[in-house]
């Protein structure tokens, strides 16, 4: 599956927005998903990760409540909306994806996925 990350931008502290990840193929429900994130000068770390099923998932402790993943198997897109936005929040946002056999399975370790988007800016000011 390829993966296509799109709906970055520019917005004020407070603000919100909605992240798409758009997958090749027509296997898209045999992967669980992924969203992570590398800030300038940081390391890529863990954001939140869907089940192939959609039914199970988890997020980073310092965006739960404000950030929701989903899916939608049918159009082959997974999606990150993430509200109150905080200046914290500013980096490249990547998806990523591993096909698994398990319907209920996330993964937050990155080195789990097999593959990677090309990523999105998402940039907060103050």
């Amino acid at each position: 599956v390829q993966l296509q990350a799109s709906g970055g931008g520019l917005v004020q502290a407070g603000g919100s927005l909605t992240l798409s990840c758009a997958a090749s193929g027509r296997t898209f429900s045999r992967y669980a998903m992924g969203w992570f994130r590398q800030a300038p000068g940081k390391e890529r770390e863990f954001v939140a990760a869907i089940s192939r099923s959609g039914g199970r998932g988890d997020s980073k402790d310092s965006v739960k409540g404000r950030f929701t993943i989903s899916r939608d198997n049918d159009k082959n897109t997974m999606y990150l909306q993430m509200n109150n936005l905080k200046p914290e929040d500013t980096a490249v946002y990547h998806c990523a994806a591993v096909e698994t056999t398990y319907y209920s399975n996330y993964y937050k370790d990155e080195y789990e996925y097999t593959q990677w988007g090309q990523g999105t800016l998402v940039t907060v000011s103050s």
